[in-house]
C-alpha cells in the first residue's frame, strides 16, 4: 500500500481521511443498545452495495484523500466473501491502513483468512466478561465463542486488539474494573464507550454512564496516565496504568465532544454517505452509482456530503435529541 498525498478539507478545516464502511446491516447478535429485539426489517440483497461497488467508491475516495478504511456491519463476518473483499481492499494503492470491527462470534473460525487478507488491526465488541450477562445483553449465549476468538487473534499476533465496551449503568458498570484489569494481563486496548442516543434501542438514558465517573472508578486500582496520540488513532482518549501491558481508552461523545478533530466519513450498506454518526443527514450515492455516472460525479457527491459535515453534533447527556437511524444500519 503506497502513501496517498491528497487531502480533503471540510468547511471547518478538518482533514477527512478516514472512511468507515458498513458492508451489511445483518448481525448474529441483538445487542440491546444497537438492535431492538422485536423489529427492524433487513435490507434485501439488492439494496446492499456489492463488493465491486464498494471498491469503486473506495478508489474514488482514495483519489480524494482517504487513507484509512475500517470495515464494519452489522457484523461483517456474516457476509459471504468478506475475506476475499478484504484482500482486495488491503492491496489497493493509496490506502495506508485497513482494519475490521467484529463482534467476535465468527472470529476464531476466520482468523487465518483474516490474516491472509492482510488485516492486522481488530476492534472487537465485548460488553461483559460474564456468560449469563452476555446472553442478556446480546440475546445469544455466545460469550465463550467471542472470548475464544479474542484469544485466537491474540495468539495469531493481531495488534492492536481493541475491546469496545459500551458502559451501561445498572447493566454492566459493575465490570468496569474487571475490564480495566485485563490490561495488566494482556496488551489489549480496552475502550469504554459512552452510550449514545442512536435509533430506538432497549438501552435508556438512565443507563448512561459518563467518562468522568468511569475514570474515577478505575483510578481506585491505579493512576491513569495519559498516552500521546499515535497515527491512525480514533477519537479515544488513551491512558495507561503503571505496570499495565495494555491501554485504557474512553470514547466520550457526550461528556467531551471530539467533533473538532473528527476525520471520519461513513458509507452505509445501503449506499448512503454520512458525514456524522450523530446526525441523520446522509447523501445517496447508490442510485447515481447504479445509474452509470462517471467517477467525477460520484466524487462530487462525496465532496458535497463532506461540505455538509457540521461543526459539532448537538446530542448531549441531557438532550432529548436522538439519531433516528438504527446503529446497525450505519455501522458505528
Amino acid at each position: 500500500m503506497k502513501k496517498n498525498d491528497r487531502n480533503i478539507i471540510d468547511p471547518y478545516n478538518r482533514r477527512i481521511d478516514y472512511l468507515r464502511i458498513s458492508i451489511t446491516d445483518r448481525c448474529n447478535l441483538n445487542c440491546m443498545y444497537c438492535v431492538p429485539h422485536d423489529r427492524i426489517s433487513k435490507l434485501s440483497h439488492g439494496d446492499i452495495l456489492t463488493y465491486e461497488e464498494i471498491l469503486r467508491l473506495v478508489r474514488i475516495g482514495v483519489e480524494l484523500g482517504i487513507r484509512k478504511v475500517r470495515i464494519t456491519g452489522g457484523e461483517p463476518l456474516v457476509r459471504k466473501g468478506v475475506c476475499e473483499f478484504l484482500k482486495k481492499l488491503t492491496a489497493m494503492e493509496g490506502i495506508e491502513d485497513v482494519s475490521l470491527t467484529t463482534n467476535g462470534v465468527y472470529l476464531k473460525d476466520n482468523i487465518d483468512r483474516i490474516l491472509a487478507a492482510g488485516i492486522r488491526r481488530l476492534n472487537i465488541s465485548l460488553d461483559t466478561l460474564q456468560r449469563a450477562r452476555f446472553e442478556k445483553i446480546t440475546g445469544h449465549d455466545a460469550f465463550h465463542r467471542v472470548w475464544d476468538g479474542i484469544q485466537s487473534a491474540y495468539a495469531a499476533g493481531i495488534a492492536p486488539i481493541k475491546l469496545n465496551t459500551v458502559a451501561l449503568r445498572g447493566i454492566n458498570d459493575d465490570e468496569i474494573l474487571d475490564f480495566a484489569k485485563l490490561t495488566f494481563k494482556y496488551p489489549f486496548h480496552v475502550r469504554f464507550i459512552e452510550h449514545m442516543a442512536i435509533g430506538n434501542s432497549s438501552a435508556a438514558a438512565e443507563n448512561r454512564i459518563l467518562t468522568p465517573d468511569m475514570k474515577e472508578r478505575i483510578e481506585t486500582i491505579g493512576t491513569l496516565r495519559h498516552v500521546a496520540r499515535q497515527p491512525y488513532d480514533g477519537p479515544a482518549e488513551v491512558f495507561r496504568i503503571e505496570s499495565a501491558r495494555g491501554y485504557i481508552g474512553f470514547i466520550s461523545a457526550l461528556s467531551h465532544h471530539f467533533c473538532h478533530q473528527c476525520n471520519r466519513l461513513r458509507l452505509t450498506a445501503s449506499g448512503k454517505i454520512r458525514p456524522c454518526l450523530l446526525s441523520d443527514y446522509e447523501a445517496d450515492i447508490k442510485e447515481p452509482l447504479r445509474s452509470g455516472y462517471a467517477d467525477d460525479v460520484l466524487a462530487g457527491i462525496i465532496l458535497k456530503a463532506i461540505g455538509n459535515k457540521g461543526r459539532e453534533h448537538h446530542i448531549t447527556e441531557n438532550s432529548a435529541d436522538r439519531v433516528e437511524t438504527q446503529m446497525s444500519t450505519i455501522g458505528g
